[in-house]
């Protein structure tokens, strides 16, 4: 974590009015929440709609916090403790964060894209983790104080940093990355999540496309070559970095030659290095596409294929992507229940489709969300790819989720597609027809709570 004296964080911040019997004054780690302060931290107050951390200053300090910063249109500031005076805390807060990145001799990997940001994240650091001291954005601090704050954490000797930087207007990314300046910059594809804000699916890749804003000149631009909206875009620009394309099709520099679902994972092998067969303990074929723009970071920076094969094999990623659990009665579950859009839902639903060995397949869906106009036609779109043949039962559960089971059930026998309101009511359905031999997919943007649903079923 950052670590200076408060002379030196009232430069980086361009801050005033610090009193000189202060100037000496350590600082260990930034926090903008009083509740997890720890001792020593510099407290930076922010100020939102309905809150306003400047109130909360006294008790940052009677909680051990060593300085806090003050924004100069701020009445009552508290006297007798080290105060930093600046224009605006959130602004101060990422040219503080932006300008101790620049001092660390820290290279950093940015990661965005409509889905798989987190997933790849976890596969990004596991790789060069074999490697190269790293750390990561934990959690969700992927906007624009979490990167800031994820920023601020590095350790001075860390050597590589997995930064995810997420969005939900123009103008977000293009901030974060000019505040991390990465190395590496990775878009794992283009889809319809925030189609509410952005408009269309162009839109939405020229948002992610900002990641490229901060990139370093001699930095690679890894992205999702399948996508003609990207292609596009990349082959109008004039790319002074370079760049490396993954994907399914041959033209791309990394593509799977084979890809095997598994009991347990996915194996794959990769035109680059086809004698390793890779194998990831995660379900889906578009995970693979994940793990190679991972493998693309990882061989830029020097990462062995035989470190990269090892890794992914023991890997570990973020809970409810994907997440394998068994049901008190023994059945399988798979828990895809962290987010949603219809590229995503589909992706998920394809791999339930695969899947052999199982006596029923059933599929519990939810509302996918911030979709805008269109969401009704999208939920009706994952109905229209529902088959009998390929999946035995559908629950869906908000009232998104209803056209699914609205435009699938004709195709379906009676009592094979229903919709609810209720998570209890389908919980309790469920139970009754689910066996040891069954596997249960979730899959719902992260506001329907899906994983409600899965604990009754454990408990």
């Amino acid at each position: 974590m950052i670590v200076r004296t408060l002379r030196a964080i009232e430069e980086m911040t361009d801050g005033r009015g610090l009193a000189e019997s202060f100037y000496d004054v350590l600082i260990k780690g930034v926090s903008t929440d009083t509740r997890t302060i720890q001792p020593g931290n510099l407290y930076i107050p922010l100020k939102g709609a309905n809150f306003n951390g400047h109130a909360f200053v006294a008790d940052a300090f009677a909680k051990g916090a060593s300085a806090a910063l003050w924004a100069e249109n701020e009445a009552n500031p508290p006297e007798n403790v080290p105060l930093i005076f600046v224009d605006d805390t959130l602004q101060a807060l990422q040219q503080l964060a932006h300008r101790y990145r620049k001092q660390l001799p820290t290279k950093v990997v940015g990661i965005t894209g409509s889905n798989g940001k987190t997933t790849t994240k976890d596969i990004v650091y596991a790789l060069l983790a074999t490697t190269y001291k790293v750390q990561k954005t934990e959690g969700n601090l992927n906007n624009h104080i979490g990167v800031p704050l994820t920023l601020l954490r590095l350790e001075e000797n860390t050597e590589m940093a997995v930064v995810e930087m997420g969005m939900s207007n123009f103008g977000e990314i293009e901030l974060l990355s000019k505040i991390a300046e990465p190395d590496a910059a990775i878009i794992t594809n283009i889809g319809e999540s925030h189609m509410q804000e952005l408009g269309s699916r162009d839109g939405i890749a020229r948002a992610k496309l900002e990641i490229i804003s901060g990139l370093q000149r001699d930095g690679v631009f890894i992205y999702y070559g399948d996508e003609p909206l990207l292609q596009t875009r990349v082959r109008q620009m004039e790319c002074p970095f370079r760049t490396i394309t993954f994907g399914q099709e041959a033209s791309n520099d990394y593509y799977p030659l084979t890809i095997s679902l598994e009991a347990n994972g996915t194996s794959f092998t990769v035109n680059q290095a086809p004698e390793y067969r890779l194998f990831l303990p995660i379900l889906g074929r578009h995970h693979v596409y994940n793990a190679l723009a991972a493998i693309s970071v990882a061989r830029t920076f020097g990462v062995s294929w035989e470190a990269i094969q090892e890794s992914l094999a023991e890997l570990q990623i973020t809970r409810m992507r994907m997440e394998i659990v068994q049901a008190k009665n023994g059945a399988t579950i798979i828990n895809d229940a962290y987010n949603a859009s219809p590229t995503s839902m589909k992706a998920a639903l394809e791999l339930l489709f695969e899947l052999t060995g199982y006596e029923k397949k059933i599929a519990v869906l939810g509302d996918m969300l911030e979709l805008g106009e269109q969401e009704v036609e999208f939920h009706k779109q994952i109905g229209e790819m529902l088959q009998p043949e390929k999946v035995d039962y559908v629950f869906t559960y908000g009232r998104l989720a209803e056209q699914i089971a609205l435009t699938a059930q004709d195709s379906f026998p009676k009592g094979r597609i229903k919709a609810y309101d209720d998570k209890k009511v389908l919980a309790k359905d469920l139970c009754a027809i689910v066996t040891a031999d069954d596997v249960i997919l979730f899959k719902a943007s992260r506001g329907m709570k899906l994983e409600e649903i899965i604990h009754d079923l454990q408990a």
